[in-house]
């Protein structure tokens, strides 16, 4: 395989997607591809987050978990949409070989979204069950995680659990009333603290508990390494428990995607965020780093019908992108 020479950091192979990891990702609602981001670049986010940590990185006019500015280094939890401040956060939110999977699973034209740091230092706390659509709709839905994976992530340091067949469950909304569940559907159960903590398995708040006691046999501990990359669909339920390490942080870089078709009023609506692969009918953000994507492409549109191509299956058993139509037998 040739390496594209995409940027003058970064020398990397396309990662394609295998029918039957497409397969698996369709039946369980999740997939993890190991070391798809290279030691070299994930050495590159860990040195960034130690100087977070450290405090030789400015926090200045960052979010943390509570929606304010951090006070100090060590109060950091979780980091929000830092691409729209730093260089390196645009560069790993439209990593190619992530996006080459986004493309096969939720492309291919591809909008990125959000991006996360989470810490998560020892004794920290989990998060309890939630669905990521819920915070992040988008019409058709279309959503999906990319969960990168800095340190190794496993039972003792609070790695992911995720819970394999609830992407055919519904977004659920709270009593509240906000929220972005289906209102059409009889029968869907009202759910309260959506998330929260979750420091072991009892957790009686989140309310979304008793939907996901339905799955307690699927659930599955997903443990990385650095390099890792876990991505899932926007309806699976998902939580993180304690970090019960004494020593061990829980690092990790997480985007959110969307088909760049998908209309969304989140974080700004679509004029927000980045065209990162294909085309679209709606509006779409510059990238402010100029990382290359495709919102910079100036062969855009060019050689794309006014109908959108699919992923489809090839004889060579991968996922690309093909003109619908065409010859076929039902």
């Amino acid at each position: 395989m040739v390496a594209e020479r995409v940027h003058p950091w970064l020398e990397v192979e396309r990662y394609t997607v295998s029918v039957d990891e497409y397969r698996f990702f369709r039946r369980e609602g999740y997939l993890v591809v190991r070391g798809l981001v290279q030691p070299e670049h994930v050495a590159e986010l860990r040195d960034h987050t130690d100087a977070i940590l450290s405090g030789r990185e400015d926090l200045s006019g960052y979010i943390h978990r509570k929606g304010s500015e951090a006070p100090n280094p060590m109060d950091v939890h979780r980091i929000h949409q830092g691409h729209e401040k730093i260089e390196l956060w645009e560069r790993y939110l439209l990593y190619p070989r992530v996006l080459d999977v986004v493309e096969a699973l939720t492309g291919p034209d591809v909008m990125a979204m959000q991006t996360m740091l989470f810490t998560k230092a020892p004794g920290s706390n989990g998060q309890g069950f939630h669905q990521d659509t819920f915070y992040i709709p988008t019409f058709p839905d279309s959503l999906l995680g990319a969960w990168i994976a800095i340190d190794p992530a496993d039972q003792e340091n609070g790695c992911l659990w995720i819970t394999p067949g609830t992407q055919t469950e519904p977004v659920y909304p709270p009593e509240s009333g906000y929220g972005h569940g289906d209102r059409n559907l009889g029968g869907i159960e009202l759910v309260a603290n959506v998330g929260g903590h979750s420091n072991d398995d009892n957790d009686p708040l989140n309310t979304l508990k008793p939907i996901a006691e339905r799955y307690k046999d699927r659930e599955v501990p997903v443990e990385v390494d650095p390099g890792d990359v876990v991505f899932f669909g926007g309806h699976v339920l998902h939580r993180s428990l304690k970090n019960r390490s004494t020593d061990r942080y829980r690092r990790s870089f997480v985007n959110h995607y969307a088909n760049a078709r998908s209309f969304t009023v989140w974080g700004g609506g679509n004029g927000a965020h980045i065209l990162a692969r294909g085309d679209t009918h709606l509006e779409f953000s510059q990238p402010r780093f100029n990382t290359p994507c495709a919102a910079l492409d100036p062969e855009r549109g060019s050689s794309i019908s006014e109908v959108p191509d699919m992923m489809m299956a090839t004889p060579m058993g991968t996922m690309a992108a093909q003109e619908p139509g065409g010859d076929h037998e039902d």
